[in-house]
C-alpha cells in the first residue's frame, strides 16, 4: 500500500529538482528542450492526476471543498503559464522571465499542499478511506501520461 502523500511529495521532488536543472540552463539548448519536455509531462499527468483521485476525497469534505478547489484554480494558472512557455522562444530573456513565474508560483502551491492542505487532510481523513489512492494515483498518472499530447493538440485546436 503507498502513501498518496508520500506518492504526491515524491513528484514533487522531482518538479523541484527539474525546476532547478532547466534554470541552470541557457537559451535554446537541448539540455533546456530535454528538462522542460521532462517538466511539462510530469507536471501535467501529475496535476490531472492528483485532482481525479486526491482532490476528489478532499470535495467530498465540507472542509475540503475550498482547498480542492483552491488548488485546482492554481493548476488551471499553471498550465496556462506551461502552456504560454510551449508557444514561446526558448532563447528569448521572456521565456527564462515566464519560467521563473511559474517556478515562483509552482513552489508556492507545492508548499501551499504539502504544508496546510495535507496537514488538514491527514488530520479529518482516516487512513482507511484512502488507503488505495497513492495506487491509484499512480495509475491514474500513467494513463495522464498518455494523454498529455493528445490534450496539447486538442489545446492547440481550440
Amino acid at each position: 500500500m503507498t502513501s498518496i502523500y508520500e506518492v504526491i511529495k515524491e513528484d514533487h521532488r522531482t518538479h523541484r529538482d527539474l525546476m532547478k536543472r532547466i534554470a541552470g540552463t541557457e537559451g535554446d539548448s537541448p539540455e533546456r528542450r530535454k528538462a522542460w519536455d521532462a517538466f511539462y509531462h510530469e507536471v501535467k499527468s501529475h496535476a490531472a492526476a492528483e485532482e481525479e483521485t486526491f482532490y476528489s476525497k478532499l470535495i467530498s469534505k465540507t472542509w475540503g471543498q475550498d482547498a480542492a478547489r483552491h488548488s485546482v484554480h492554481e493548476h488551471k494558472e499553471l498550465d496556462d503559464l506551461m502552456d504560454e512557455l510551449n508557444e514561446m522562444d526558448m532563447s528569448s530573456p521572456g521565456w527564462l522571465n515566464k519560467f521563473h513565474k511559474l517556478e515562483h508560483d509552482y513552489n508556492h502551491h507545492i508548499d501551499e499542499e504539502e504544508d496546510e492542505v495535507f496537514t488538514r487532510a491527514q488530520e479529518e481523513i482516516d487512513e482507511g478511506e484512502i488507503e488505495n489512492f497513492g495506487d491509484r494515483f499512480l495509475a491514474r498518472k500513467a494513463e495522464e501520461r498518455k494523454l498529455v499530447e493528445e490534450k496539447l493538440a486538442d489545446h492547440l485546436e481550440d
